[in-house]
């Protein structure tokens, strides 16, 4: 697996693309000149391609990565209109969801492999990944304070994924860290050498894509659902999705695999 090859911005190439090879799906930031940095047309682009991935039933498993040098650079600052999406409303009224990294409905696995700068909504669209792969060349940053922005969305999100100080310490100091660190903090999974990123984020997807996509879909919602539920609720909420499991071809042909000591082949239905 490789990059696409880079675009210009006078390019008719889509400056997010997505293809599906398998049963996996690579959607890659591809506006290489701006560093990967999201316009309007990108920010288009890339909620195209996740809206394509969520629909497609042959995709199970997505890896998320940039063109280029960078993974992605953060908001254009120089033509940014249209960065968080285009929507109808006022100042106040805006939509919660407008983006994967925003909180789309998603709950396929999904893969990070971060190949450089990853900063911004970058680093958002990281963390909203389930997994993080980073090539030994990528940084992480949070700098919008240092620009008198706050972080929002990522701000929600990373204390939860790596802890109160070391989230804080991204956030409020915009400070850069690398690859090590950012795997010592627990917020990459992986750190890889970077000719072998897109390798061992496919070996990853293809792990992942061993389970019945079913299955897989289910227990990631029950593991993302149920921290904000009590106990019981959780629970019960989690039979029901057991119950509703069970009742796939894929728990039949699971069941029939495993009697004729065989591997299972799974058709998502």
């Amino acid at each position: 697996m490789s990059n696409p090859e880079p675009n210009t911005e006078s390019s008719t190439e889509p400056f997010a693309t997505y293809a599906l090879d398998g049963h996996v799906a690579t959607i890659t930031y591809n506006r290489p000149d701006r560093l990967n940095a999201v316009n309007g047309a990108l920010r288009d682009d890339l909620n195209a391609a996740w809206n394509t991935f969520l629909a497609d039933d042959d995709a199970w498993v997505a890896i998320l990565t940039g063109a280029g040098r960078a993974f992605c650079a953060g908001a254009d600052m120089v033509d940014g209109a249209g960065s968080v999406g285009t929507f109808p409303g006022s100042f106040w009224e805006k939509p919660t969801i407008n983006s994967f990294e925003s909180g789309l409905e998603l709950n396929k696995p999904t893969i990070a492999a971060v190949n450089g700068p990853c900063i911004g909504y970058g680093l958002t669209a990281a963390i909203t990944c389930d997994f993080i792969v980073a090539s030994d060349r990528a940084t992480f940053a949070y700098p919008e304070v240092t620009i008198g922005v706050p972080t929002i969305v990522g701000a929600i999100q990373l204390p939860g994924r790596i802890g109160w100080a070391n989230a804080m310490e991204l956030l409020l100091t915009g400070d850069t860290i690398d690859a090590e660190r950012a795997a010592a903090m627990g917020l990459v999974w992986r750190v890889v050498d970077h000719d072998q990123l897109l390798v061992e984020a496919r070996t990853l997807a293809d792990r992942l894509c061993r389970g019945a996509p079913l299955a897989v879909r289910a227990t990631k919602e029950v593991a993302r659902r149920t921290p904000a539920m009590a106990w019981t609720e959780a629970v019960r909420f989690g039979e029901t999705m057991r119950i509703v499991a069970a009742a796939t071809e894929d728990t039949a042909e699971g069941r029939r695999a495993a009697r004729e000591k065989r591997p299972p082949e799974w058709t998502g239905r």
